[in-house]
C-alpha cells in the first residue's frame, strides 16, 4: 500500500515541531522525509540518517538534473533540499511520509503530490502572541526575533493555500485539531 505525505509549515515559534512530535507518537505510520544538505556532518550525524550529505557540487547537479521538490540555498553555497526519489521511496514503502518545510516549498511539494498529499499550516493566535513566544524562548537577540516576526508576517500570508489551518492559540487543542485533520486525510 502507497503511503501518503504530510507536509507541515509554521513561522518559526508556533508550535510546529512539538505538534508534529506529538503526531510522530500517535500510531499513524508516520515518518520524517530525509532531506539533503551540503554542509558536512556534526557530531554523531550519519549519511541517510539524519540527512544526505552532498558536496555543493554534487547538490548543483542534482538541482540541474531536476532531482529536488525543493531547495534553498541558504548562503552560498549552503544548499538544503527534499529529493523526490527518497519521498518516492518512502511512499512506496508504505511510510506516510512527515515534510517539515518552508511555505515555498510547501506549494511546491503540494503542487507535485497533488491529492495524495496533505498541507498543514500551523498558526499562531497572533503576532504579539509570537513575539511573546520567540521572546520567553530567551534564545534569540532582539533583532533575530524581529527577523522572523518580519518572515513570520510574510509566512502567515502563505495560509489560505494551505489544505487545512491548525491555530496553536492552546498545545492541547492544537495537537488534537491536528490528529483529527492527519488521521481523517491518512483515512479517506
Amino acid at each position: 500500500m502507497t503511503g501518503k505525505l504530510i507536509i507541515f509549515s509554521a513561522p518559526s515559534g508556533s508550535g510546529k515541531s512539538t505538534i508534529i512530535n506529538y503526531l510522530m507518537e500517535q500510531g499513524l505510520n508516520l515518518h520524517f522525509s530525509i532531506s539533503a544538505t551540503s554542509r558536512p556532518p556534526r557530531g554523531t550525524e550519519q549519511n541517510g540518517v539524519e540527512y544526505f550529505f552532498l558536496s555543493p557540487e554534487e547538490f548543483r547537479q542534482r538541482i540541474a538534473a531536476g532531482e529536488f521538490l525543493e531547495y534553498v540555498e541558504v548562503y552560498e553555497g549552503r544548499f538544503y533540499g527534499t529529493l523526490k526519489s527518497q519521498v518516492d521511496s518512502q511512499l512506496a514503502q508504505g511510510q506516510n511520509v512527515v515534510c517539515d518545510i518552508d511555505v515555498l516549498g510547501a506549494e511546491r511539494i503540494k503542487a507535485v503530490y497533488g491529492p495524495q498529499a496533505l498541507s498543514l499550516f500551523i498558526q499562531p493566535p497572533s503576532i504579539d502572541a509570537l513575539r511573546e513566544r520567540l521572546e520567553g524562548r530567551g534564545t534569540d537577540s532582539p533583532e533575530v526575533i524581529n527577523d522572523r516576526l518580519a518572515r513570520a508576517t510574510y509566512e502567515l500570508s502563505f495560509a489560505p493555500k494551505f489544505d487545512a489551518v491548525v491555530i496553536n492559540d492552546d498545545l492541547a487543542t492544537a495537537q488534537a485539531d491536528a490528529l483529527r485533520v492527519v488521521s481523517q486525510f491518512l483515512q479517506a
